[in-house]
């Protein structure tokens, strides 16, 4: 039998196993589905007789070379940081490679090794980055294949509650890394490019520079910038592109509400807080907050974020118990961030009955005979449960398939990639909807941004 090693058993792992292992017999696959937690591990296995669970500590280089050295493909569902020593060894040992994560600098210093070795790492192949870069480049062909230039590019996605399982004031829990959550936008200001001039975005403002977006169905939403929207110009073939922007999906009010966490400093990650262990949620709140002899904490809060007491934001606030005096942080030497990490899971935790969902938009706009035209291109899908969310379905999915597709030889394109090829795109964009992964695209006149070009 061809043995898939898959390293790295976690949430995303789920739909990815269920895949391959529904495929096993007919593809006479089996899986090796390694972990540290053994228990893990073997809980991913579903007990089935096409499947191996085994403890496997990535930092211990013999137990790592050995798993490997035995695979006919491996998958690397590890933290993003971690795959570089993997891929080494794939190297070494001539294997292919899958990962859904970004291809980091240390891994593009592999590629003319791994193309003199005639050997395909496959990354950036899950939701964000992944069925993004599918949906966009099967649009943007199409669109220069019919001889159409492309003068508009707008990517949006998020992670999402359900609307059945919207119940807080947020309309929001956390569906993936909560931390990814906290320090989202930190790091840089976002950049990108309207209507053919370069814009920038620094952290302080990016939760309140938005834009709207309607889903039929679903409701209205809002997207803000994401850091570094012109990183793709040229993986995309868009450079003279005049409009390029990515962003994150929220349902409308989040970013404002958001805000306020940025302007008191509680996402600050660069400094830890003094007493952090026993700290109450009062305190912490407090720490941000200017001495007054007589005010409250929340005649304070009120007052620095000019906000009343009859506003939602307030309520908001007050939903999440931050000024609770008896709950305590419990986090030692923590920073801001990680402390409201911490009160965030409190309130948003998925509930074992509560379902994920995935949003995804993108705009095209073109020129074509004199004409212009825009695309909007819009996905939703829905998660079953806690194990098989839309998340753990949209990032494994797509890692499933270009592993089998590899396997088999139909995606034969050597070196560090993403996919950007119709050899990738076109045959897992057709199976994705087949597990309810579909895209609606909507033909209308461009819209752009502003009708006076002159002001930019």
């Amino acid at each position: 039998m061809r043995t898939i090693l898959i390293v790295g058993a976690g949430r995303s792992a789920s739909s990815l196993i269920q895949y391959l292992l529904n495929k096993s017999e007919k593809e006479n696959l089996h899986l090796v589905i390694g972990d540290l937690s053994l228990a893990l591990a073997e809980k991913k296995t579903n007990n089935h007789p096409n499947a191996t669970a085994i403890s496997i500590d990535i930092f211990d280089k013999n137990q790592r070379q050995n798993a490997i050295q035995k695979a006919a493909i491996v998958v690397s569902m590890l933290p993003a940081h971690l795959h570089i020593e993997v891929a080494k060894d794939c190297l070494v040992f001539k294997k292919n490679l899958v990962t859904a994560s970004y291809i980091s600098d240390e891994m593009q210093e592999l590629d003319v090794a791994v193309k003199a070795e005639g050997l395909t790492f496959m990354n950036e192949i899950g939701l964000d980055p992944g069925i993004d870069h599918m949906s966009a480049m099967k649009v943007i062909d199409e669109i220069k294949g019919k001889g159409g230039k492309m003068i508009l590019f707008e990517s949006f996605c998020g992670g999402l509650v359900a609307p059945e399982s919207d119940d807080n004031l947020w309309n929001y829990k956390f569906t993936w890394a909560p931390r990814n959550v906290v320090l989202a936008g930190q790091g840089g200001a976002a950049k990108f490019i309207q209507e053919g001039t370069y814009k920038y975005i620094p952290y302080c403002n990016l939760f309140r520079r938005t834009e709207f977006l309607d889903v039929e169905g679903y409701g209205r939403f809002e997207g803000y910038s994401n850091r570094d929207s012109l990183k793709y110009r040229s993986v995309y073939g868009l450079d003279d592109v005049l409009t390029l922007y990515r962003g994150t999906i929220r349902k409308v009010g989040f970013s404002k509400a958001w805000n306020m966490f940025v302007q008191l400093g509680m996402t600050d990650d660069s400094y830890t807080m003094e007493n952090s262990e026993t700290m109450s949620y009062r305190d912490f709140v407090n720490s941000f907050l200017p001495y007054h002899p007589t005010d409250s904490v929340e005649i304070k809060t009120r007052l620095i974020l000019k906000i009343d007491q009859d506003d939602i934001m307030w309520d908001k606030l007050l939903e999440l118990d931050l000024f609770n005096r008896h709950k305590i942080v419990g986090l030692k030497n923590a920073t801001p961030a990680q402390i409201l990490e911490k009160i965030l899971s409190d309130s948003w935790t998925l509930q074992p009955d509560d379902k994920d969902m995935i949003v995804m938009y993108h705009k095209f706009g073109y020129e074509i005979d004199g004409e212009k035209k825009q695309i909007d291109s819009k996905m939703v899908c829905i998660g079953e449960d806690q194990t098989y969310t839309a998340m753990a379905k949209t990032v494994g999915l797509p890692v499933a398939m270009a592993t089998l597709l590899i396997l088999n030889g139909k995606i034969k394109t050597a070196g560090v990639q993403r996919p950007i090829l119709k050899e990738v795109y076109l045959p897992i964009l057709q199976e994705l909807e087949e597990y309810g992964v579909i895209f609606k695209e909507q033909t209308m006149s461009y819209l752009g941004y502003n009708p006076d070009k002159n002001i930019v």
